[in-house]
């Protein structure tokens, strides 16, 4: 007789650990974690089938924080690790958080290569445009100009677009946030979490020690409305605190009009993230205020096979056609040989 087995209900608090949380105070990361405990209970996965993988900086943090598994691993190395972790175990549920500094200076190729594999993970990428844990260097996202401790003149670097760079690998779902947007953010992460291959999440972040008001275009009620443009499925982009903005495109380049004298939202761009081809996606991710609102939400979600199961299935046609794999004819096989 079979007996099904009955998994506990699990809260947001059941995913908070002991530890003190030691982010300082105002900063955007809590936030992001308190939307993260909200998110983990509703995916119907027990706890000890996630793990949480960090590299080095502020958002590396995380792991601590959750009841769940995790490895704060080394300086840019997250997204190997997590590779290893979720192709050695499919059924787990891996998250890597990093930030614009760990994921994108030491860490760029590993980001590159995971993307363009497609394996199944979620990353966060917390984006301050700052260098917070080691105390306010300029990072690969800082603007042209940036004034800080290593760049006092200001930086001469033109700073990467995550988004951009993300969707250039082939990234099968990507999309942008704002820490202290709680609602959108909860259900952009939920969508993530939800999405079999690299689901990647840029999140603007406040470092209000180092950066302070980096992203304040997106957060104040006074300039949001006209520097924020919320993308959804299959409508148009609209904008403004009277909603008469939107953008269309004028060949193939985007442009921002003003609803009304002929203009209607049949002339828009709308938004489909669902394209195979993703240069509508591209496109949207180089869209930068002041020229343009910055696009929020999920930009591309795309359906291709995962890393590991692919490799999974590759093993399993390897033993189907050879059978099973002995380990000591392969060493004392016809290409080793004695030194003496």
């Amino acid at each position: 007789m079979s007996t099904t087995v009955e998994l506990p209900t699990l809260k947001p608090k059941d995913f908070a650990s002991d530890q003190d949380v030691r982010w300082c105070p105002g900063c955007g990361d809590y936030s992001i974690l308190a939307q993260v405990k909200k998110i983990l209970p509703t995916l119907g996965i027990p706890r000890e089938r996630f793990l949480f993988v960090s590299g080095i900086g502020c958002s590396s943090r995380f792991p601590y924080y959750l009841e769940t598994y995790g490895l704060h691993s080394i300086h840019g190395r997250a997204l190997a690790i997590a590779t290893g972790a979720k192709c050695a175990n499919p059924d787990l549920q891996v998250w890597v958080v990093t930030g614009d500094g760990d994921g994108l200076s030491i860490g760029g190729n590993h980001l590159l290569h995971a993307i363009r594999r497609n394996v199944g993970m979620v990353v966060l990428l917390f984006n301050n445009r700052i260098y917070g844990l080691t105390k306010g260097q300029y990072s690969p996202t800082s603007e042209f100009g940036k004034k800080t401790k290593t760049s006092p003149l200001g930086s001469i670097d033109y700073p990467l677009r995550p988004l951009s760079v993300a969707i250039a690998a082939e990234a099968t779902f990507v999309a942008r946030a704002v820490d202290v947007d709680i609602k959108h953010l909860g259900s952009v992460l939920s969508e993530a979490a939800r999405h079999k291959g690299t689901a990647f999440v840029e999140i603007y972040q406040n470092c209000n020690i180092f950066n302070d008001g980096a992203f304040s275009y997106a957060t104040d009620k006074g300039t949001k409305a006209d520097s924020v443009v919320y993308l959804q499925h299959g409508q148009p982009l609209v904008f403004g605190k009277e909603r008469d903005k939107g953008i269309r495109l004028n060949g193939v380049v985007p442009e921002v009009v003003t609803l009304g004298n002929g203009v209607t939202e049949d002339d828009l761009l709308f938004h489909d993230e669902k394209m195979d081809d993703s240069s509508l996606a591209f496109l949207l991710s180089r869209m930068q205020v002041p020229a343009f609102p910055e696009p929020l939400g999920i930009f591309r979600r795309v359906h291709r096979p995962t890393y590991e199961n692919l490799m999974k299935q590759q093993i399993e046609d390897a033993r189907s056609k050879n059978g099973a794999a002995d380990m000591a004819a392969l060493l004392e096989g016809a290409d080793s040989w004695d030194v003496t």
